[in-house]
């Protein structure tokens, strides 16, 4: 896709795509996702013989029922037919399947004319939204590249990726490692990054493919133990855009954000923060740090 960010405006109504005059920020106005099930008391449909999964799998990708773009650019991807486990409990190479399944989706979707950019994210838990218990994930292909994406290519510094100091470094498996930002916006906030310069999900090696699946393990496994319950968190990967615009190299990289502050109390975001674009949060990284350090 060109890349350029702007639509003709007959492409923008017809998607329900605006951009707010005030803010310039840009929306979707996606009515059919409201009549989606919301916590559905039937039988699961993430498990095998349920309406997604009728038949045996490992991992799975299908297009989301409920999607807000148009012709298949909204997916859903199961990391196990467990409904009761948790990304900590998969084994190593288990891991290691959902990982080459975000970087096959990537590539096939990021391939696309219609795609500008591929966001893979996990909502876990519903204090974040998630209307099924089952473990999953998303994955959406934007015709855009978002604005936070945008703002990373602008503003990421040389040392956005340097080797952070020990009392903020997390844990580490070979060529990935996961710290808490000095700068963090969530209490328990992690960042997980490779060691090199890679763009994309796609050009992950073998071996860096093993190592986040494994580093995922790690950190949800010491999220989950932090308050003894598992931790409602969001997660995103943010990678190269799938366009032809030249940009400067920002390597592939993971965002954890964690719902609590304490264990049974939630950090919520409310006016001080969205009012002012300003964070504040309660957790020294450093000490965040030390806890997630100490659990296991």
């Amino acid at each position: 896709m060109s890349g350029s960010g702007h639509f003709e405006s007959e492409q923008a109504s017809a998607a329900g795509y605006r951009i707010d005059p005030l803010s310039g920020a840009p929306a979707w106005m996606v009515p059919a996702r409201q009549s989606r099930p919301n916590l559905p008391s039937e039988a699961c449909p993430f498990c095998v013989g349920g309406i997604e999964a009728p038949k045996p799998y490992e991992v799975l990708a299908f297009p989301n029922r409920w999607p807000p773009f148009e012709n298949d650019r909204a997916e859903i991807v199961l990391y196990t037919s467990e409904h009761q486990a948790s990304f900590a409990d998969l084994s190593p190479d288990h891991a290691r399947r959902v990982v080459d399944l975000w970087a096959e989706r990537s590539a096939a979707l990021g391939a696309r004319d219609d795609v500008s950019y591929v966001l893979i994210f996990e909502n876990r838990g519903p204090e974040v939204g998630a209307t099924i218990a089952h473990p999953h994930g998303q994955i959406y292909a934007f015709d855009i590249v978002p604005p936070v994406v945008t703002t990373e290519y602008a503003t990421a510094s040389s040392t956005a990726f340097s080797t952070p100091s020990d009392d903020v470094m997390v844990a580490t498996h070979g060529e990935w490692s996961a710290w808490v930002p000095h700068a963090a916006s969530w209490p328990y906030e992690l960042l997980l990054a490779p060691s090199s310069d890679v763009p994309d999900l796609p050009s992950l090696n073998d071996h860096e493919r093993s190592n986040l699946a494994s580093l995922l393990i790690d950190c949800i496994g010491r999220l989950d133990a932090l308050f003894h319950a598992p931790m409602p968190f969001m997660m995103w990967f943010h990678q190269r855009p799938f366009d032809s615009i030249e940009r400067t190299p920002l390597r592939v990289h993971a965002h954890i954000a964690p719902l609590l502050r304490s264990a049974g109390t939630q950090r919520f975001v409310a006016a001080g923060e969205l009012g002012s674009g300003v964070w504040f949060n309660p957790i020294e990284p450093v000490t965040a740090a030390a806890q997630l350090r100490d659990v296991k």
